[in-house]
C-alpha cells in the first residue's frame, strides 16, 4: 500500500497538562522558557508513539507575540532552544524522524482580520525562517486562516530551499472553508506559483475536515489532514489565553484513529493531530495503519 507520513500532535495543550501551570498569552512558549526538557520529553513520546515528523515547539514564539507580552528579546534564543529540544528527542530515541519547522499565524489562530501589510507579514516570516532553516527538513506553515496568511508564511518558507508543507485551518460553521471564509481552492490558487509540497488543513473538528475533504483532494497531489480535539475554538480571543478552551470527551485514541483513517482512505498521505491530540492518539493511529498495511515509513525530501 502507499506509504502515509504521519506526524505528531498538539505540543502546546499536552505541555500545559504536564506542566501544571497557569497558562498564559505565551502558551507553549511560556514551557519552552521555564520547563525545556517537558518540551523534550513529550517530543520523544510522539516519537516513540510513530511520529515520523515532529514539529518545533515555536508555535507562540513569534515576533509579535514576544514583543506584545514584553519578552520580544527572546525571539532568537526560544527559536534556538526550541531547535536543540527537538533535535535533542530525535538523537534520544534513536529514530530517523524529520523535524519541521513552524511558520504558524503571526499574532494568535483562527483570527484572518489581525493583518498588517503583505511585505511586512513576508519579513516577519523571513525572520524565523532564517532561525530555522539551517536545522530543519521542511517548513510546515500550519492554521493559516487566510490565503493572504498562507502565501506570506508560504513566500518565506520557499525561499529557504526546504520543501513547503502548506496547512489552512477551517471554520467549524456553515461550507466548507477557510475562517476568512475563502474556499480551500482559492486558498491553494494564491499560492500555485510556489513550490508547495504539500497542501493540509488542520486545527479544525474532525468532522469539519470530513466536510472539506472532498475540496482538499479536489487540488490532486500530496494532501493531508490534522484535527484537533477541542469542542469549539471561537472564545479564544487575541492575546487571551487557551484556559478558555475545552477539550472534547468523545475524542479518544481510537475515534480520533477512525476519523484520520478515513481521511486516508480518501488520498491523505500525511495524516497527525493537533491541539487536544496526544502521544497515545498517535500511538492509535500509528497501529491502525499497520494493520490495515499501510507504510508509514516517514518523510523524504
Amino acid at each position: 500500500m502507499a506509504n502515509v507520513i504521519l506526524t505528531d500532535g498538539g505540543m502546546g495543550q499536552e505541555l500545559l497538562r504536564r506542566s501544571g501551570a497557569t497558562p498564559t498569552p505565551l502558551w507553549s512558549a511560556k514551557v519552552l522558557m521555564d520547563e525545556p526538557d517537558l518540551v523534550r520529553d513529550l517530543h520523544a513520546d510522539f516519537i516513540r508513539a510513530g511520529a515520523r515528523v515532529i514539529t518545533v515547539n515555536t508555535y507562540a514564539a513569534t515576533p509579535e507575540r514576544l514583543a506584545r507580552e514584553g519578552v520580544g528579546e527572546m525571539f532568537e534564543p526560544l527559536q534556538q532552544a526550541g531547535l536543540d529540544l527537538a533535535e535533542q528527542a530525535r538523537d534520544a530515541v534513536g529514530t530517523d524522524c524529520a523535524i519541521a519547522g513552524c511558520l504558524p499565524p503571526l499574532f494568535g489562530s483562527y483570527a484572518p482580520k489581525l493583518t498588517i501589510p503583505f511585505e511586512e507579514s513576508v519579513d516577519l516570516y523571513r525572520r524565523i525562517v532564517a532561525e530555522e532553516a539551517g536545522r530543519v527538513d521542511l517548513f510546515l506553515c500550519e492554521t493559516m486562516a487566510s490565503a493572504q496568511e498562507g502565501l506570506a508564511a508560504a513566500t518565506a518558507a520557499a525561499e529557504s530551499g526546504k520543501p513547503v508543507w502548506i496547512s489552512w485551518t477551517l471554520t467549524d460553521d456553515g461550507a466548507p472553508g477557510l475562517r476568512s471564509g475563502e474556499t480551500i481552492a482559492q486558498a491553494a490558487a494564491a499560492v500555485a506559483h510556489l513550490p508547495i509540497a504539500a497542501r493540509l488543513v488542520n486545527c479544525s473538528r474532525p468532522e469539519t475536515v470530513d466536510a472539506a475533504f472532498g475540496d482538499l483532494a479536489a487540488l490532486g497531489g500530496t494532501v493531508g489532514a490534522y484535527a484537533n480535539g477541542f469542542t469549539a475554538v471561537e472564545a479564544l480571543k487575541h492575546g487571551g489565553t487557551v484556559d478558555v478552551l475545552s477539550a472534547r470527551e468523545d475524542l479518544g485514541p481510537d475515534s480520533y484513529a477512525s476519523f484520520a483513517m478515513g481521511w486516508v482512505k480518501r488520498g491523505a498521505t500525511i495524516v497527525g493531530g493537533c491541539c487536544e491530540v496526544g502521544p497515545e492518539h498517535i500511538a492509535r493511529l500509528r497501529d491502525r495503519l499497520v494493520e490495515a498495511g499501510y507504510d508509514f515509513g516517514g518523510f523524504h525530501a
